[in-house]
């Protein structure tokens, strides 16, 4: 019984192996990080604009 099984799984692989075709993309693949890079412009202007503030308290009165 183990003898089939072996065999088995031997010829389905052998069956197979014309299928599987592994190339490369004729493009290069484009990665898009600009909601990254918008979210670290906005902490940085956020985080001056506190310093400001803070170290010119006469420029902004409560």
């Amino acid at each position: 019984m183990r003898k089939l099984t072996i065999l088995t799984a031997g010829c389905a692989g052998l069956a197979l192996s014309g299928c599987i075709q592994v190339k490369a993309p004729d493009k290069p693949i484009e990665i898009n990080l600009n909601v990254k890079v918008q979210q670290e412009v906005v902490v940085r202007l956020q985080r001056d604009a506190q310093d400001l503030i803070q170290n010119n308290p006469e420029l902004f009165p409560q």
